[in-house]
């Protein structure tokens, strides 16, 4: 079967060519603006030899740019590589020659770094959008040939998007998306919220990131929906984005809601914003509860997947049909089940933990040159997640936590989140991560870090105590320490390996 995934704009062009796709900063541009530079970008490619199932990696902040390149590629038959703008030059030069990537696009703020690695990398080519600096060439390069308006055809299992792991528990890893696994997912996650053309989404969420490509820009994309595109987030520029567009769906990470959460919205008209998705790490049951009080007319559900899984595995559909703490449900054509160390399927219930297994059409085909961690991580056609969690009685998915992130005190299994969840229920804290940190008696102690909300004072021993109330004798943190906020990576996730070091 032929199919590219680009097919998605085209057909959402033709449908609404004059709609507004995207806001950013002040201007718009339509569906069919989008369509013709992503054309023109396709057909400078294919002029200047690039072969289809060929690489080219995209190093952009949110700005439109991003999306004439990732369609542009998509439409020449190439596979994307979306890159961290935050990215050092050994780490871009990595990328760079594990993903065979044959050019860079990048911008002007990222530029030291962007041709140190390409040079690094075999002197790859790097394609600059603003000031253009010696040693690259300007962006409008890509967009010299006229729109010929052909999609290279591909096949449905073909690559579209090499996307790498984070690398937080070792060398990022290149995971295969295809076409048909893109659009099943941005497909179905759409079809579970109602997005239409008349949602405006905030895309504040970076596109290089699973969550921000496949749900949200995919999706708006494929629903023929607008986005306002915010290079960077801030509380107040998403707050800026509902009001000024009436937007009506964000999407976020928990740190993001916790921002909101503080910001003042008095004489801000919030109104329009109906429903809000939370992913990327589990959100805390009082994060939800004070959000939703601040903003009452948006609902968060919270969802839950990986790179691997072209984002959404599981989702929490509406504000009836959710569960509090829950990551969801599987979505359509999706399957998941709880396995112990042999692989055995556990019954459902809080008491039989295990390791979320996953299979699907969201599935990735493979890790890119990697064989060895392919059939480490896909088993008998399942995903293994490295994620801790039980299904309960009623089918909803709870995660526990990253089986790497796992404390064994005194032979004792602490899942930091549980910790973590009374935390946040502490009046002064606002940030909260747990960790383990090697002990010579017990093997592993409950080490906590903390950040205070703006007005709040609180003790470390104070802090130590409410938990000790709430907890179980060897759970509660021995240890903990206040910090003006805590380590945060590009997607705002809170990254506990920076605290372990």
């Amino acid at each position: 079967m032929s199919f590219n995934l680009a097919t998605m704009l085209k057909e959402s062009t033709v449908s609404a060519p004059e709609k507004t796709f995207a806001y950013f900063e002040g201007e718009e541009l339509s569906y069919a603006q989008i369509d013709e530079a992503s054309g023109r970008l396709a057909a400078t490619l294919r002029r200047d030899g690039y072969e289809p199932g060929e690489a080219v990696a995209v190093q952009l902040p949110n700005i439109p740019q991003f999306v004439v390149a990732y369609f542009g590629i998509l439409k020449a038959g190439l596979v994307m590589v979306p890159l961290n703008p935050l990215l050092s030059p050994r780490e871009i030069a990595y990328h760079l020659t594990d993903s065979d990537s044959r050019a860079l696009v990048t911008f002007h703020q990222f530029a030291d770094n962007a041709l140190e690695g390409a040079r690094e990398a075999g002197d790859v080519p790097v394609y600059m959008v603003g000031s253009v600096p010696d040693g690259a060439r300007p962006f409008d390069d890509l967009l010299t040939e006229a729109d010929t308006g052909d999609l290279v055809a591909r096949g449905a299992d073909d690559t579209a998007v090499r996307l790498y792991t984070s690398g937080t528990t070792g060398t990022p890893k290149g995971a295969e998306l295809t076409h048909f696994q893109l659009y099943m997912n941005c497909t179905v996650a759409g079809s579970l919220v109602d997005l239409s053309g008349d949602d405006v989404s905030v895309g504040v969420l970076p596109l290089f990131h699973v969550f921000g490509l496949s749900s949200v820009l995919n999706t708006v994309i494929r629903y023929g929906a607008s986005i306002v595109l915010i290079p960077r987030f801030t509380a107040e520029a998403v707050i800026d984005a509902v009001e000024t567009h009436s937007a009506t769906q964000f999407a976020g990470v928990p740190t993001m809601y916790m921002a909101l959460i503080q910001t003042p919205t008095e004489g801000r008209d919030v109104s329009s914003l109906r429903m809000t998705i939370s992913g990327g790490s589990s959100i805390p049951g009082e994060v939800i509860r004070s959000f939703e009080e601040k903003f009452p007319c948006a609902t968060v559900l919270e969802g839950y997947g990986l790179s691997e899984t072209a984002s959404t595995s599981t989702f929490n559909i509406s504000a009836e049909n959710r569960k509090v703490l829950s990551v969801g449900k599987p979505i359509w054509g999706v399957d998941v089940k709880i396995v112990d160390e042999n692989g055995d399927e556990q019954p459902r219930g809080a008491d039989h933990r295990g390791e979320v297994v996953v299979r699907g059409h969201n599935v990735m085909k493979e890790y890119y040159k990697r064989p060895d961690a392919t059939r480490e991580t896909l088993r008998d056609g399942w995903l293994h997640t490295g994620d801790i969690g039980y299904v309960d009685e009623d089918g909803f998915l709870f995660i526990v936590d990253r089986l790497k992130d796992l404390i064994i005190r005194g032979g004792y299994n602490v899942y930091p989140r549980e910790v973590e969840e009374v935390l946040y229920t502490h009046r002064a804290v606002a940030e909260a991560a747990v960790i383990g940190r090697d002990d010579d008696r017990l093997g592993e102690e409950v080490t906590a870090f903390v950040s205070l909300t703006p007005g709040e004072t609180a003790t470390e021993d104070e802090i130590i105590s409410y938990c000790k109330e709430q907890l179980a004798a060897y759970k509660y943190p021995r240890t903990l320490t206040i910090l003006p906020s805590l380590p945060k990576g590009p997607t705002g996730k809170i990254l506990k390996r920076a605290l372990k070091s």
